[in-house]
């Protein structure tokens, strides 16, 4: 599988189709966008070739060369390192957990790293390692992201999920970790802040509720969008009603997001995605 970026000219697809024949390649499938906006290409095509990585690659270079691509070339089906990042609430870790282990989700989990120890029963359920490092100030959270990087450095982790890390992350750490950390986040409510949000969504009496998953930037939840859902409520709802229902929705866009990314089917365009479901 190979996904490739850059400048929209004539003749991208030709000559990309051509390189992957003389690769001995044959597309099972092929997907291509233009950006109006940005005046980008983008395309992801899955190929089956008896051809070596190696061969593979150097069939493409002249191509990629020619017109100033960002390529990248994968084995589809290769399960993606991730290190999940967890707080106290288990429902978006838990959904990962039991799809990776079903084989509904290709990624690999060395490490749940976490600032409580309250979901430690879970991870060890599904025979994932797990570890708490309390955050109770500054230098503990600095000694946190710093254990976050070495994960990273160690295992060769190519993503990082928030799922419910209820902390604020570091811009050096946002930094670091740009364009491979994803985070997920109650949406389609007003804009309540600090705790409770359900409680206070039931007092204003909303009628959507929902989740969007989005790449972690220097910007508090304003990354680039990937997935959201939303489910409609009502008046008969009681605010632990609408909890459940915004942890289910937080779950399934979370996993949808983690599952994309692991396809590598999302590719960015400036400030939005796009991405080649």
């Amino acid at each position: 599988m190979v996904t490739f970026v850059c400048d929209d000219k004539p003749g991208i697809v030709h000559a990309v189709s051509g390189a992957i024949v003389e690769a001995k390649g044959n597309i099972t499938e092929s997907q291509q966008f233009s950006s109006e906006d940005t005046g980008r290409f983008f395309m992801r095509v899955q190929v089956e070739t008896t051809s070596d990585y190696d061969s593979f690659q150097a069939a493409l270079a002249p191509v990629i060369e020619r017109y100033d691509m960002t390529a990248e070339i994968n084995t589809v089906g290769r399960p993606l390192r991730t290190l999940i990042l967890a707080s106290s609430a288990g429902h978006c870790l838990t959904d990962l957990l039991v799809r990776q282990r079903d084989g509904h989700l290709t990624i690999d989990i060395p490490q749940v790293l976490s600032n409580h120890d309250a979901l430690e029963p879970v991870a060890q359920f599904y025979g994932v390692p797990f570890r708490a490092l309390p955050i109770t100030d500054q230098a503990s959270k600095a000694q946190f992201e710093a254990e976050v990087l070495a994960l990273v450095e160690k295992h060769d982790i190519e993503l990082v999920v928030l799922a419910r890390y209820m902390q604020i992350v570091s811009p050096e750490l946002c930094t670091a970790l740009e364009g491979r950390m994803i985070n997920i986040h109650h949406s389609f409510l007003p804009g309540f802040k600090g705790a409770s949000p359900y409680r206070q969504a039931h007092e204003r009496g909303v009628k959507l509720i929902g989740a969007t998953a989005h790449f972690v930037t220097t910007e508090l939840d304003e990354g680039p969008i990937i997935e959201q859902n939303v489910v409609r409520v009502d008046h008969s709802h009681s605010a632990e009603e609408l909890r459940a229902i915004g942890q289910d929705e937080e779950s399934r866009t979370l996993t949808q997001a983690v599952r994309w990314f692991a396809e590598h089917r999302i590719l960015l365009d400036g400030v939005r995605t796009i991405i080649f479901k």
